[in-house]
C-alpha cells in the first residue's frame, strides 16, 4: 500500500505538522468521517484534500455531514469544494446527497447555482422539486415557483404538504389559488395540518376571508397552528369580533394557546378598542414575558387603547426592544397627545436604541404635527434622509403639510405639495382641507376638495367638510349645492356614532337616536350639565352645526352629538375612580371638546375620548392635546 501524508494537529490547534507513515484508504476515510461528524471544518477539509489527490470517497452520509458543518459555518466557499470533490472523476451522486448540496445553495441564497446543479440532475424526487419551489417562494419569484409546480406534475412527480405548503406562499391571485386547491384536494392533502394553514394564510392574503373560514370549517381541526392561522387571519383584517369569537371557540375546544395565539388576540383587542379584554389576555402573557413580538403586540394594545400608564410600564421593563418596539411608543405618546414625551423617547433612542426606520420617523413628525413644532417637525423631514438614509414617502409628507397647515403656512403647505417627489393621494389634500377649515381660507378649501373627489369622488367626509367651510361663511346655497351633489352620487355622510364599554356591554350612541333603553334619563342629565356649565362659562359653539339652523336651534343641535351622549351616559355607569373611555367614528369637534373639558372639571372624572386621529384625555379641566388639534 502505498504510503500517504497524514495530517496531524498539535498544540497550538493553528499549528499543523506533518508525519508519514503507512496508512491505508479505510484508516483515512475513518478519519474524515470523524472530522465531519465532530464537524471540525477545517481537519475535514484538509482529509477531503487528501482524498481528492488519492481518488478515495467517503459515504453520502458523511458527505451530508460535511455540508452541514459548512451551512453550520457560513463556508460558502467549502461547500462548493465540497460540491467540486463529490462530483469529481464524473461521478454521479446518490439523489439525497445532491440534494443536501441543492439545499446548502439555497440557504446561501445561490439560486443560480441551486438552478444549474437541479437542471443537471439525472433524477429529481419530491425533495429536490420542493427545495426548488421553497427558495423561489422565499425569494418572492413567484412566477418560477408556479411554473416548477407545473413541471413538477408534468414528470409524475407526486407533491406533498411540504411543496404545496410552499408555492402557496407563491400565489398571488385568486385563479391560481383555486387551480392549487383543487389540486391539493386531488391528491387527498387537504386535511395536512400546514396545508390548511397555508391555504388560510393565502385566502386571508387575498382578501378572501370566508373562503379561509371555509377552509377552517371543512373538517374537525385537531392542531392548534390551524386555529392560529384562521385567528390571525381575522385579526390581520380587522376583523377582531370574529377573531375573537373563533378564539372563543378554540378555548372551548380545550386547545392551548401560544404566542402566535395571544398575539392575534390582542390585534384584535387593538382594533376593537377592548382595553378590559386586553388586560385580561396580559394575564396569559406573562408566561411569554420575554417573547419580543408578543410583548410588541401588547405595548401597540396598551398605546392604541389609550392606556398610556400600561404602555410605560411594559415599554420600561422589556428587556429586548426592536425598532418595532421604539416606534410603537413614540408613536404611541404621540397619539394620545404626548408629543413632547415622544421626541424625548425619540432622542434616547437615538442614543440607546435600533436606527430608526419609515415607521419611527412617522410618528415624530406626528408628534411635531399635533403640537404645533414647526421648526422641529421641518429639521426632522429634511434632515431623514441624510441622517437615517430614509427617503420621504406620502405618509411623510401628509404630517408636514398638516403641521404646516395647522400652523396656519397655507401657501408653504401647497408648495410643498407640488414639489412631492411622489404623487399626492387623497390623504395629501384632505390635510390641505382641514387646515383649510380651521383658517377659513375657502378659495383653497374649494381646491383642495377637487382634487380629493378626483381621487376619489365618493369620499363623503370630503363633501362634509367643504359644506362645513361654505356653513361657517354663511353661503347656503353652495351647502345645498353640495349637498344635492352629495344625493346625487349616492353619497351619504356617515352619522356621528360614539361608543362606551360598560360592565362589558358596548353602548353606541348616534345623534338623535333614541334606541338607547336609558335615553331619556341620559337626555335630562345632560341638559342638567349643560346648564351647570353654562353658569361656570360654557357657550355652545355654533360654528359645528352645518344646518341652517337660528340661535337657540342650533345650539340645542349641538347638544344632542354623540360623544357627549356617551360621557354623560359613562358618569351615570361608572364609578369615579374609573376613567370613562370613549370612541368615535368621527373626529371630536370644538364644541364638544370643550363640554368634556369643563365636564371633569366639575365632576372630578378623568375622560379618554378617541376619534380616528388620536386620542384626548380630559382631566381637570385641561386636554391632553393642548387644544390643538
Amino acid at each position: 500500500m502505498k504510503a500517504i501524508t497524514r495530517l496531524i494537529c498539535t498544540a497550538p490547534p493553528s499549528c499543523l505538522l506533518t508525519r508519514s507513515y503507512s496508512l491505508t484508504p479505510s484508516s483515512l476515510i475513518h478519519d474524515f468521517t470523524n472530522f465531519c461528524f465532530q464537524r471540525d471544518l477545517s481537519k475535514s477539509m484538509q482529509a477531503m484534500d487528501a482524498m481528492q489527490r488519492h481518488g478515495i470517497r467517503a459515504d453520502s452520509i458523511t458527505y451530508s455531514e460535511l455540508i452541514k458543518c459548512c451551512l453550520a459555518r457560513g463556508a460558502v466557499r467549502e461547500g462548493k469544494l465540497v460540491h467540486k470533490h463529490i462530483f469529481s472523476n464524473r461521478y454521479n451522486s446518490e439523489t439525497f446527497l445532491t440534494n443536501s448540496l441543492l439545499g446548502m445553495y439555497v440557504k446561501f441564497n445561490l439560486l443560480k447555482e441551486a438552478q444549474k446543479l437541479f437542471d443537471e440532475m439525472p433524477e429529481r424526487n419530491v425533495v429536490s422539486w420542493t427545495t426548488m419551489i421553497s427558495a423561489y417562494s422565499n425569494a418572492k419569484l413567484n412566477d418560477r415557483a408556479l411554473k416548477l409546480l407545473i413541471l413538477m406534475l408534468r414528470e409524475g412527480v407526486k407533491p406533498n404538504m411540504f411543496t404545496y405548503s410552499s408555492v402557496l406562499r407563491a400565489c398571488d391571485g385568486l385563479s391560481n389559488l383555486r387551480q392549487l386547491h383543487s389540486s391539493i384536494m386531488k391528491y387527498g392533502l387537504e386535511s395536512d395540518t400546514f396545508v390548511r394553514s397555508a391555504l388560510i394564510d393565502i385566502y386571508s392574503k387575498l382578501g378572501e376571508l370566508q373562503n379561509a373560514l371555509h377552509v377552517f370549517h371543512e373538517m374537525v381541526t385537531g392542531d392548534s397552528v390551524v386555529w392560529n392561522s384562521i385567528i390571525g387571519a381575522f385579526a390581520q383584517h380587522s376583523d377582531g369580533d370574529e377573531a375573537l369569537n373563533i378564539y372563543k371557540s378554540m378555548k372551548r375546544e380545550g386547545f392551548p394557546t401560544d404566542q402566535s395565539t395571544l398575539t392575534s388576540v390582542l390585534r384584535a383587542c387593538t382594533s376593537l378598542s377592548l382595553l378590559e379584554l386586553g388586560l385580561q389576555i396580559h394575564v396569559h402573557v406573562l408566561k411569554f414575558n420575554q417573547d419580543l413580538i408578543l410583548n410588541n403586540a401588547l405595548l401597540d394594545m396598551y398605546c392604541k387603547c389609550g392606556s398610556l400608564e400600561d404602555a410605560n410600564f411594559i415599554f420600561s421593563r422589556m428587556v429586548e426592544k426592536d425598532v418595532i418596539s421604539w416606534s410603537i411608543m413614540i408613536a404611541g405618546l404621540a397619539q394620545n397627545g404626548f408629543s413632547l414625551e415622544a421626541l424625548n423617547l425619540f432622542k434616547s433612542m437615538k442614543v440607546f436604541g435600533p436606527k430608526p426606520n419609515y415607521i419611527t420617523i412617522l410618528g415624530v413628525l406626528f408628534a411635531c404635527s399635533h403640537a404645533g413644532l414647526v421648526n422641529e417637525g421641518w429639521y426632522y423631514f429634511q434632515s431623514m434622509k441624510k441622517l437615517f438614509g430614509i427617503d420621504p414617502g406620502r405618509e411623510h409628507y401628509g404630517c408636514i403639510i398638516d403641521l404646516l397647515g395647522r400652523a396656519g403656512k397655507l401657501d408653504d403647505a401647497v408648495k410643498l405639495i407640488h414639489e412631492m417627489k411622489c404623487e399626492p393621494d387623497a390623504v395629501t389634500w384632505r390635510a390641505l382641507l382641514g387646515a383649510c377649515r380651521v383658517h377659513r381660507n375657502l378659495d383653497l378649501a374649494i381646491y383642495s376638495a377637487k382634487q380629493i373627489l378626483k381621487l376619489d369622488p365618493e369620499d363623503a367626509g370630503t363633501y362634509v367638510l367643504l359644506s362645513n367651510i361654505y356653513a361657517n361663511s354663511q353661503r347656503w346655497e353652495d351647502v345645498a349645492e353640495v349637498r344635492k351633489t352629495m344625493r346625487g352620487r349616492g353619497v351619504r355622510k356617515e352619522p356621528g356614532c360614539s361608543w362606551i364599554e360598560v360592565n362589558k356591554q358596548i353602548h353606541a350612541f348616534i345623534l338623535r337616536d333614541n334606541s338607547h333603553p336609558q335615553i331619556h334619563e341620559i337626555n335630562r342629565k345632560l341638559s342638567q350639565f349643560i346648564h351647570t356649565l353654562i353658569g361656570v362659562g360654557y357657550v355652545p359653539d355654533t360654528n359645528f352645526v352645518l344646518q341652517d339652523l337660528e340661535g337657540e336651534q342650533r345650539a340645542d343641535s349641538l347638544q344632542y352629538h354623540s360623544e357627549k351622549l356617551a360621557i354623560v351616559f359613562g358618569i351615570m355607569s361608572i364609578s369615579r375612580e374609573k376613567t370613562i373611555r370613549i370612541w368615535k367614528n368621527l373626529r371630536i369637534c370644538g364644541d364638544c371638546h370643550a363640554f368634556a373639558k369643563l365636564i371633569t372639571k366639575i365632576e372630578n372624572r378623568h375622560i379618554v375620548i378617541r376619534d380616528p386621529v388620536r386620542y384626548h384625555h380630559f382631566k381637570d379641566g385641561v386636554c391632553s392635546c393642548g387644544d390643538y388639534w
